[in-house]
């Protein structure tokens, strides 16, 4: 019988710095709950509104995957691998940050806010070689399916990271279902709502809830709204 944990978008952790707007699925910063540190691999979801021109100065990371997806916006990246880009919504970028990366990010647009997610998920191999990548899925999209948008592998149509970890995107018509069948059985599976109401293995969560699925191969998944959108992130259980 699969486990279910499921984590209430109102019982997020919170910061507002002014310029920033934050919400925490796990701890982070200032925010901490044992009861909410990472789920498998997964040890961050941050789900960030950044004001118009502001951002994150220029920091360090190491030995952690960073993924950012854009929901509105634009977020202009700099990095001391020579990188200088610009990610808008319907983008992907990852980093693996290995033996260590500085970078910063802030929002390309003076006037208007940029909202994001950044997830960090712990890496299956150290110190290696950081990197930088990104996609523009949105070329690819279609609704009422999965798409695949991250897994481990180098292929097309998606960024890759150093985890057995899957990433799909899913925008369902009202009452459209389908089933999510785990590339590896012993990994799980958390759900992010981005926009609507789903039903999941007959739990209903709303939009910013989320849903994780232990010991379970698959997950059935129908929308209870039009055009509601989830992210699906499969990772292995154990760090």
């Amino acid at each position: 019988m699969s486990q279910v944990t499921i984590h209430r978008a109102d019982q997020r952790g919170a910061a507002d710095y002014g310029w920033l707007k934050a919400k925490y699925s796990f701890s982070f910063s200032e925010y901490y709950d044992p009861r909410k540190v990472h789920f498998g691999v997964l040890r961050v979801l941050n789900n960030d509104i950044i004001a118009g021109g502001m951002g994150f100065g220029t920091h360090p990371h190491e030995n952690m995957e960073i993924i950012t997806i854009p929901l509105l916006g634009a977020l202009a990246h700099k990095d001391n691998l020579g990188n200088g880009t610009v990610i808008h919504a319907g983008d992907i970028q990852v980093m693996s940050a290995g033996t260590g990366i500085r970078h910063s990010e802030y929002n390309a647009n003076e006037a208007e806010p940029c909202e994001l997610l950044q997830i960090w998920i712990f890496p299956n191999k150290k110190n290696v070689v950081p990197r930088y990548d990104q996609l523009t899925y949105r070329e690819h999209y279609k609704n009422n399916v999965f798409n695949e948008i991250l897994s481990p592998d180098k292929k097309e149509n998606t960024v890759w990271i150093h985890q057995d970890a899957w990433f799909n995107l899913a925008t369902f018509d009202n009452s459209f279902e389908s089933t999510y069948h785990l590339n590896k059985k012993s990994n799980g599976c958390y759900f992010f709502v981005i926009n609507g109401s789903f039903e999941i293995n007959k739990e209903i969560i709303h939009q910013r809830d989320a849903i994780g699925f232990a010991e379970t191969s698959e997950i059935n998944v129908r929308a209870i709204s039009n055009d509601a959108q989830i992210l699906i992130i499969e990772i292995p259980l154990t760090t």
